[in-house]
């Protein structure tokens, strides 16, 4: 493998890795805090144990994403400095507000909400949670305005080979960016409903198995209370309200990941043909999409791939709304893209070795295909799991069965595999572009950078696979150091995240939060939350 393929390996590892974490932090961020808002207006002391419960959960997450985020920064030096230098005059202004303004707010707002339980009144702590939640969709947003520049170069002209922004508003506005943000974050509340609807049911499910909650009659739930700190009736409430917030969270979601979705296909379509082809095996001119295509695996020939099931006007309306009008396939846009950016890599030095090579302007297939699909397969997955979920606990608990407990447990990974097989299949079609071109109506827009062109000429191929081998093993000590804590927190139940409820009982009329000594409405002991 030479440096260019092992630079690719390390970004897309230690992305997808950093992205795992994110959906859940912005997701269950909001979730956190509409929790918070109802105990803030109620005073209902289930909603308490339910932020306190979640927003530990929360917070381990958040930080191990600041951690393996860092990591992406030093890559755009230490891998892609070419790349850097092409697209750091429009990257500037994003990356800048997301650093200094949006992570400073979602910081420090957060520390003062981890903190300031006792310190600080009830409505200004509440204030406290949502700036900071709110900090870290502006984030998200900037980082996509950075990543729809390159899927759609807007607001720029090209000075001395490198792209000069020349208007803010419409890289800040570009259509790509504001389709891209909800349908990221609608991904992100998927993927805290599937969270808090797995989680809930193991409680759910142990608290039948230990005999604590039993069923009537008339199947409905009657709770118990155990002997054991935190197992009490306001226990069983905090599980069942989490699962149920969890199923309508992960199916309003879908529907919103399915609508944002569609317009993003639509705009694929026109800004970037050859990976919504790719993405649809659609190898020749037509309307038809494909639900299962077959082929030979790694086969560059899409003559060799044949649709198996077909169904006539869809890939039509996906891509322009109705159900007649004719899409190119990937044989006449190879033909077309041939004819605009050249059959081979330019002889020029930046290339190094690569110079001259041949372009291969069809993604790898296999992976547009079957990413495409796996990511909406998996959303819709965990949509109708959700959906089963409200059905099966209609009477106020789940059953006793194990097999559906652990089903809906690993049914967990299932959001997170859709925004991470969308965000494959995102960044791998682009392919053999970093920066995609823009097609314009009067011609060729010349900006955009291959893949090729972006690498570090300085960084041998050596010092690339010992950094992705060291970063990888980090990485893995780190993803079993979350397991772990979440694990560890999620098994305690409420108690891990309230060990006050060891000393005393939660009145709903005093302030529940203890002092040191354990009891309600005393100085409050800040580190048992923040531990």
């Amino acid at each position: 493998m030479e440096a260019l393929e092992i630079a690719r390996w390390q970004f897309g590892i230690t992305t997808v890795y950093h992205f795992m974490m994110v959906p859940l932090t912005i997701g269950l961020g909001l979730v956190v805090a509409v929790i918070q808002t109802i105990w803030f207006r109620t005073g209902n002391p289930a909603y308490l144990r339910m932020t306190k419960f979640w927003g530990k959960l929360f917070l381990i997450n958040f930080i191990m994403g600041v951690a393996t985020g860092i990591v992406q920064e030093f890559q755009f030096g230490m891998a892609w400095s070419e790349y850097s230098r092409f697209v750091g005059d429009v990257f500037g202004a994003p990356l800048a507000l997301e650093a200094l303004l949006a992570f400073f707010v979602e910081s420090t707002f957060l520390g003062l909400w981890i903190f300031g339980w006792k310190q600080l009144k009830k409505g200004v702590h509440l204030a406290c949670l949502w700036i900071a939640v709110i900090g870290s969709v502006f984030s998200a947003y900037f980082i996509i305005v950075a990543n729809s520049w390159m899927q759609h170069p807007v607001g720029v002209r090209m000075v001395d080979g490198r792209p000069h922004m020349t208007d803010a508003w419409a890289v800040f506005t570009n259509n790509t960016a504001l389709v891209a943000v909800p349908h990221t974050l609608f991904g992100a509340l998927a993927v805290a409903g599937g969270f808090l609807l797995g989680i809930a049911w193991y409680h759910l499910w142990r608290r039948r198995r230990d005999g604590i909650d039993t069923v009537g009659p008339d199947g409905r739930v009657i709770p118990g209370e155990a002997a054991i700190a935190g197992r009490d009736r306001a226990d069983h409430t905090v599980w069942i309200r989490s699962l149920r917030i969890g199923a309508v969270v992960a199916m309003i979601s879908f529907a919103g990941t399915a609508l944002t979705g569609d317009l993003q296909g639509k705009l694929m379509f026109e800004q970037q043909p050859m990976k919504m082809a790719a993405a649809e095996a659609a190898c020749h001119d037509g309307t038809g999409f494909s639900v299962l295509s077959v082929g030979n695996l790694g086969s560059k020939n899409c003559d060799e791939i044949k649709a198996v099931i077909e169904v006539p006007g869809i890939l039509s309306y996906l891509a322009k709304g109705d159900f007649t009008t004719e899409v190119k396939g990937v044989n006449s846009l190879l033909e077309q893209y041939k004819a605009d950016y050249g059959t081979t890599l330019p002889d020029n030095p930046i290339y190094g070795e690569r110079a001259g090579q041949e372009i291969q302007y069809v993604p790898v297939m296999e992976v547009t295909y079957w990413g495409f699909r796996a990511m909406i397969g998996f959303g819709g997955l965990a949509a109708l799991a959700a959906l089963v979920a409200l059905w099966l606990t209609r009477k106020g608990t789940v059953t006793e069965s194990r097999w559906l407990m652990r089903l809906a447990v690993f049914g967990i990974l299932a959001p997170f595999g859709a925004n991470a097989t969308g965000w494959i299949f995102t960044e791998m079609g682009r392919q053999p572009f970093v920066v995609a071109p823009n097609p314009d109506l009067n011609g060729i827009d010349q900006v955009f950078m291959f893949t090729a062109a972006a690498v570090s000429p300085g960084v041998s191929a050596g010092e690339l696979l010992t950094s992705l081998i060291v970063l990888t093993a980090v990485y893995a000590v780190l993803l079993v150091v979350e397991v772990k804590l979440l694990v560890k927190y999620i098994r305690g139940g409420v108690v891990s995240a309230m060990p006050e409820l060891v000393h005393a009982p939660i009145d709903e009329n005093e302030d529940a939060t203890p002092g040191p000594g354990g009891k309600p409405g005393s100085s409050d002991d800040v580190l048992a939350f923040a531990y």
